[in-house]
């Protein structure tokens, strides 16, 4: 059976974990291939919301496998606390929760690197969300990291003591002021390492291998967004793995050829959190009433996100890159009752205009060409079926996947999985 991907085609937030919730029950197994607690998949049903930083999205539904794959970076004590927040609910994650021996492990001296890191570039710090996940794949990519598999191994901790202590020294070496008091954070650390030690540890290429050999339907749920891929992204502003299709492949071991279906997702809006480029940024009380409607703060930092109109010059770049097959657009239901929307189309780019991504999408740059649409001024929250939508929302979509051709498969008109309309 092939590995259907799942991918956030923005700036992260899009809404994959409500969807991957709504898509677990037609596959057996979940898999995570990379990012690690900095994002946040926020789900909703039963008038209960939940957000998973680290686990996989399909961990509420009965039936499915769900795996943290080598490309994923876990922090044991974050780990732990969605762990706890999960027994409430009396999920049986330790038959359902299994993890890569190589994915790797984030220290508490990861996130006091971090913290010193983005301290010492002052104004030009580039909005980490200070978990420590840029320090952690800097020790993979230099060959320095402890992994999950380590943990079975009777010198994990001796591992563990050499990379803190060259992680302390590096924390001089940047010359800042960082509070911290590294017995207490070890000793929490230690004590989530024996909890996560109770999970099961998998070589997970191999697991993959053999679900696909026994027919097991398998779904690569990717976290952030593509423009915040290490390579693709608008750097340095980005995250530190790869967030597009090809991460799926390095992140769970599954070869290219094995991918099937690629679900694309994507507001029918702009967001961003943090600092970087975002051409069709909204500074007025349009961007206001977006933010206040669609309840706009991010789901692990708490930060503020900014809006704009939707970027589809951005967007066409991404559904490339991915080999999107399907779309899925989320949060149709904020635009109702705007006077018109706004579609970013084109970009001024140094005098000429132009139709696709360039190298440097900084405002001094680049200039937005918007196509104006009359906006529907329905609510769509309590729509059940397409037949239901408005003609501007159908205008809408219409001109989307025109542009864009590929198919809209599902419209989510709100936070609820009820809320879910498939085309």
């Amino acid at each position: 059976m092939a590995v259907d991907l799942l991918l956030g085609l923005q700036w992260g937030d899009e809404g994959k974990g409500k969807i991957v919730d709504v898509l677990t029950a037609d596959y057996d197994i979940i898999a995570r291939f990379q990012g690690g607690p900095n994002a946040g998949h926020t789900l909703e049903f039963d008038g209960i919301k939940h957000v998973l930083r680290t686990i996989p999205s399909g961990i509420f539904h009965d039936k499915a496998i769900n795996v943290i794959g080598n490309g994923v970076v876990i922090d044991p004590v974050v780990f732990v606390q969605e762990l706890d927040g999960l027994e409430q609910f009396k999920i049986d994650y330790k038959s359902k929760l299994i993890i890569s021996r190589k994915a790797h492990i984030i220290l508490p001296t990861h996130r006091l690197l971090d913290a010193a890191s983005e301290t010492s570039k002052g104004k030009a710090k580039i909005g980490s969300t200070l978990k420590g996940i840029g320090p952690t794949y800097m020790d993979k990519t230099g060959r320095n990291g402890l992994r999950i598999g380590d943990l079975e191994q009777d010198n994990w901790k001796e591992k563990y003591r050499n990379l803190a202590n060259k992680h302390e020294a590096l924390i001089g070496f940047h010359d800042v002021q960082i509070q911290y008091d590294l017995a207490e954070l070890e000793k929490e650390f230690f004590t989530a390492v024996e909890r996560l030690k109770e999970l099961t540890f998998i070589d997970s290429e191999e697991y993959f291998q053999n679900a696909q050999r026994n027919g097991k339907t398998i779904l690569a749920e990717g976290a952030q967004g593509s423009l915040l891929d290490i390579d693709f992204g608008t750097y340095p502003f980005v995250t530190s793995s790869n967030t597009t299709a090809a991460g799926a492949c390095t992140g769970l071991g599954v070869a290219p050829n094995q991918i099937g279906e690629v679900f694309g997702i994507f507001k029918a809006y702009t967001t961003r959190v943090g600092s970087g480029p975002f051409p069709t940024e909204l500074f007025d009380e349009v961007g206001a009433e977006m933010a206040k409607v669609g309840h706009e703060f991010g789901a692990v930092t708490g930060r503020p996100r900014r809006c704009g109109w939707l970027d589809l010059i951005a967007l066409k770049y991404t559904c490339q890159i991915n080999g999107v097959t399907q779309l899925m657009m989320m949060k149709g239901d904020v635009l109702s009752g705007f006077d018109s929307l706004q579609v970013c189309t084109g970009y001024k780019y140094k005098g000429e205009t132009i139709q696709h991504l360039p190298y440097n999408i900084e405002a001094e740059n680049v200039t937005p060409i918007y196509t104006e649409f009359p906006c529907w001024k329905e609510d769509l929250t309590k729509m059940t079926d397409p037949s239901q939508f408005p003609k501007e929302l159908n205008d809408y979509i219409d001109f989307l996947e025109k542009e864009l051709e590929i198919p809209i498969k599902v419209v989510s008109v709100g936070p609820d999985r009820t809320q879910t309309i498939h085309r």
